[in-house]
């Protein structure tokens, strides 16, 4: 497998991302990850921002309002922390923290379309991801199109009129499907449509769609942003200063924000995204190792390997290829024994937590797309590959495949 792909740690500028400022030379991800928008507090001193575990805010007089508070539904000091270092490592203008990673869809949905858009969307996209499109724009009469993305003249093809959105996953929840953002860019573009990019499976960490030419960033901050399973989240990052504010607006109008220690635990888990991704990819490329040689697995799903479709352009546009591994055991019976077997992969949903996973999509994660033309293999297996010791990771597999 190839080695870890080595990309600058200074994220370059977003072009017309800040807002008509000139361009700058950004810190490495890491220090921004620690110091963005966490700035010693100027009463104590305290290094870490505190939690404003507060509603409301006493106001000088009438609308004299305080460095902008008022109601913490559509302000908080923690959350506003959270946000500028989001905005920053994701070298966009302006961040917005939600309460979930669909609420942040939600509210990005209802900024950018209206009853009669359209809006193109992978082919294998997060089963969430797809409920909310079947089940709640479609009734309120937006309407979409499941897309292979790889497949540029397939998007084209796929392009109206009244085309608002270019929704992209990569890499793609549970297949690890990827698509060029920048190609996915012109295309969406030239349409006059903006291109959204989920970038959960890849982190800020490992990869920049802002800098390759995407107008917005999703999360599930739940995920790796958060990083220990012990909070739920959502994020935008917008490109343009004009969109976020129009993002903003929706955010506070809908009211699913993160309320303050639920931003407190997410920036605390961005801090250490870089050292916990660089040992997500460690592991996740020996295991892919281990299960590529593996009698009992018939395919293994992971942009890293040479023979994956999408390897040049993940390679380009990655740092690493990520600490997510799917694969395929040939039968529904034999990928649930798997799962049922693992002691260390605990089963269960979700991913991007410092302890490993596993789970069947078919059953679990991905249930709502069964029937749909998004339905997922029966015979997958996910793994989200955590921090643990790879060599007890690697027993705890062999073990559960023998």
């Amino acid at each position: 497998m190839d080695s870890l792909v080595p990309m600058d740690n200074d994220v370059p500028p977003v072009n017309g991302g800040t807002g008509g400022s000139s361009p700058r030379r950004r810190q490495g991800f890491e220090t921004l990850a620690i110091h963005a928008g966490q700035e010693p507090d100027p009463t104590t001193g305290a290094v870490v921002p505190p939690i404003y575990q507060v509603s409301t805010y006493k106001q000088d007089g009438i609308g004299g309002l305080r460095e902008g508070y008022e109601y913490s539904r559509s302000a908080n000091p923690t959350r506003t922390s959270l946000e500028v270092c989001l905005a920053e490592v994701e070298a966009g203008a302006r961040g917005l923290a939600f309460a979930s990673g669909l609420a942040a869809e939600d509210a990005l949905l209802r900024t950018v379309c209206r009853p009669g858009d359209h809006v193109i969307i992978p082919n294998d996209a997060y089963g969430g991801t797809y409920r909310l499109f079947a089940k709640v724009a479609e009734p309120w009469g937006v309407t979409f199109d499941p897309v292979p993305l790889a497949d540029l003249d397939a998007v084209r093809a796929a392009v109206r009129p009244d085309t608002r959105a270019v929704w992209v996953e990569t890499p793609t929840n549970p297949l690890l499907g990827i698509a060029d953002i920048t190609a996915l860019a012109g295309v969406a573009h030239d349409a006059g449509a903006l291109l959204v990019v989920d970038n959960t499976f890849a982190s800020p960490y490992l990869q920049q769609p802002l800098a390759l030419g995407a107008d917005v960033v999703v999360h599930s901050t739940t995920k790796y942003v958060g990083g220990h399973s012990d909070v739920v989240g959502g994020a935008l990052v917008a490109a343009d200063a004009d969109l976020g504010e129009r993002l903003a607006f929706h955010q506070n109008a809908m009211g699913a924000v993160a309320g303050p220690f639920d931003a407190w635990l997410t920036l605390r888990g961005l801090k250490t995204l870089g050292v916990r991704m660089d040992r997500h990819c460690a592991n996740a490329e020996r295991i892919v190792e281990m299960l590529t040689r593996h009698d009992a697995v018939r395919e293994v799903l992971y942009p890293g390997l040479p023979s994956h479709p999408g390897h040049d352009v993940a390679a380009k546009q990655m740092r690493a290829f990520g600490g997510m591994v799917s694969f395929r055991m040939g039968s529904q019976e034999a990928a649930v024994r798997v799962c049922e077997r693992t002691k260390l992969f605990t089963l269960g949903e979700s991913l991007g937590g410092v302890e490993s996973l596993i789970e069947h999509p078919g059953r679990m994660t991905h249930a709502s797309a069964a029937g749909s033309p998004l339905e997922v293999p029966a015979d997958l297996v996910r793994l989200s590959v955590g921090i643990e010791d790879a060599d007890d990771l690697l027993r705890d597999l062999e073990l559960a495949l023998a």
